[in-house]
């Protein structure tokens, strides 16, 4: 069964009818001592429990001894059957700021992953019946939501380096993959999701340590790869402008003596302390 409106009566002109109810017999009591004007006093006081308020943003569920009559969505003030049982759902936005939890990525690292996910009521009937609580629904399908998306990516490509998407440079696509799985486990509970983020990333505290230190040694291999091609480069253009201009003639000894020097002096991490040498180039 999907959502249905219930139209109620309004709330005023009901209310109007019940004081009527309630004033006339009261008038004939005193008045005339005619008693059995109760009976409709007493029926006017019972008609008084149909009264209700629906705010904005909120919806009221109508069921009649287990069997459901609609939903009021329209804020007012209403009456309805006094014999039916009224739950109050809120149709407005819901901010879910998830605790970061413990999960293993792709490659098995275990990694701390929380999330921010906005949602709201979309179909009252879902929401009222076919879940026990769809608030506490909507945590549990969340977290297990997250678990998932988890363990179909790695947290960074240092362990995978085919992986084309990764938990920490997926972005967009990652928080859509994220969106349609929890989308697709809150349908039956009527929620809407408006979106869904990673607001959280980062590795779990026991391997946080080594991790960090993975990455510092990738980026300083990394730098030094690029010192050493800039190196080579500026070793052979020096090579080049020595030999195009014949500032000396140099053996293979001499060059390769040159080009130590020059290694040295450009991929050090400290600054070249120069040497005199107040004799012949061989001593």
């Amino acid at each position: 069964m999907n959502e249905k409106n219930y139209s109620a009566l309004n709330g005023y002109v009901a209310l109007i009818l019940i004081l009527g109810m309630i004033g006339f017999p009261t008038y004939m009591m005193v008045a005339f001592e005619q008693f059995w004007w109760a009976i409709m006093g007493g029926f006017g006081m019972f008609c008084i429990a149909g009264m209700m308020v629906v705010n904005p943003n909120e919806s009221m569920v109508m069921v009649l001894f287990g069997a459901y009559k609609g939903t009021v969505k329209k804020n007012g003030f209403f009456w309805v059957n006094p014999f039916f049982t009224r739950k109050k759902i809120s149709l407005r936005a819901r901010n879910l700021d998830s605790t970061p939890i413990k999960v293993n990525d792709k490659v098995g690292n275990p990694i701390m992953i929380g999330i921010v996910l906005v949602w709201r009521v979309d179909d009252t009937y879902n929401a009222a019946f076919e879940v026990d609580d769809y608030v506490h629904f909507v945590d549990i399908q969340t977290e297990a939501a997250i678990r998932k998306l988890a363990g179909h990516y790695p947290y960074d490509n240092f362990d995978d380096e085919m992986a084309e998407i990764t938990l920490r440079s997926g972005g967009e696509e990652v928080n859509h993959v994220l969106e349609d799985q929890i989308r697709d486990r809150l349908a039956i509970a009527g929620i809407h999701v408006i979106e869904a983020r990673i607001s959280y990333l980062a590795y779990a505290a026991e391997i946080a340590s080594a991790m960090l230190r993975r990455q510092q040694a990738t980026a300083i291999v990394a730098a030094r790869i690029k010192i050493v091609e800039g190196a080579v480069s500026m070793v052979e253009m020096a090579l080049e402008q020595l030999n195009k201009k014949k500032v000396i003639e140099m053996d293979e000894d001499k060059k390769a003596t040159m080009i130590s020097n020059l290694m040295v002096v450009l991929c050090s991490d400290k600054d070249a302390t120069p040497v005199v040498n107040t004799g012949t180039l061989h001593q």
